[in-house]
């Protein structure tokens, strides 16, 4: 059923790598129709930052993505989940009665157009979340704050060079459930998200098996998910990364819309159960194991040309 919503709910206006508040614009505007849709703030050069709300559950979930302007494979997935999302697909109707989502799809429109990783201002987003010295950091915790969200997913890409682990295969989909302190303790609501992931890996791996990583979890306050965490909130990074061939990440986003419909479906009843944390850790860690083979590729070619 997951593999037959994608493809019904594929946003068919959305595509590749490069993604800009002009590609979205449009299909915002579509959704006030199905969701309240409105201008939060704006960046640094001016552009509207919109979130999206859409359902009237109790479980409040806060999603936002593009953080990073050239990180757009899960902007692309958002607006999948939102096409199932706002549909009379019974699935859909239940989420909504279970839930009340605040998907902010790009909050870096700056970073995006220019296809950089940082805003206007040259400053990492995901680097400013406690001094907030840039409007867009200062809105996410704006939103955070208004929102008061019982669950958090922070939504990037990751680099080509990752593989999951020892294995040979690309990590195309990581996830990390952020540490909360220095010594990376583990809480009741770091458990919550290492469970959620633990669910999503266990559907991924019949599509990707052994292509799903666990991101590093050094402690990084400014961070905005060790932040959220750090405040009591599961949050869920989630990383789209490379499968063999697919340079313009559709077949990731795929990935990330499957891993985002399997959270919904188990988040309002999740359990934390004994051996939580003993599967998450045996999801195996994101390395770099392809930067040697990159490196090497490069001096080839660079010997060739010679």
């Amino acid at each position: 059923m997951s593999h037959s919503f994608f493809t019904t709910y594929k946003e068919a206006a959305l595509s590749g790598r490069y993604l800009t508040l002009s590609h979205i614009t449009p299909l915002l505007e579509a959704l006030q129709r199905k969701a309240k849709v409105q201008v939060a703030g704006h960046s640094v050069e001016g552009e509207p930052i919109s979130v999206c709300v859409v359902g009237h559950g109790p479980v409040r979930v806060l999603l936002w993505s593009q953080m990073h302007g050239n990180e757009s494979t899960t902007t692309k997935a958002v607006f999948d989940i939102l096409n199932w999302l706002t549909s009379d697909e019974a699935s859909a109707v239940e989420a909504r009665s279970h839930y009340t989502f605040c998907f902010v799809p790009l909050l870096n429109p700056d970073g995006g157009r220019r296809y950089t990783r940082e805003n206007a201002n040259g400053v990492d987003l995901n680097r400013d979340m406690q001094t907030c010295t840039q409007p867009e950091s200062t809105l996410l915790r704006k939103i955070y704050d208004e929102f008061t969200p019982d669950w958090c997913f922070n939504l990037h890409d990751q680099r080509t060079i990752f593989g999951a682990g020892d294995s040979g295969k690309p990590a195309t989909v990581s996830f990390l459930a952020p540490a909360f302190d220095e010594a990376r303790s583990v809480n009741e609501c770091r458990l919550k998200a290492m469970a959620i992931i633990n669910k999503m890996t266990d559907a991924l791996q019949a599509v990707i098996p052994g292509q799903i990583g666990r991101f590093d979890d050094g402690f990084n306050l400014n961070c905005a998910g060790d932040t959220f965490q750090h405040l009591g909130t599961p949050t869920i990074l989630v990383e789209a990364g490379h499968f063999p061939g697919d340079y313009e990440r559709e077949k990731t986003r795929k990935c990330i819309f499957l891993a985002l419909l399997t959270s919904i479906q188990t988040i309002h009843e999740i359990d934390i159960v004994e051996g939580v944390l003993e599967k998450y850790v045996d999801i195996p860690q994101n390395k770099t194991v392809f930067l040697i083979l990159y490196t090497k590729m490069s001096l080839l070619i660079m010997i060739i040309q010679k």
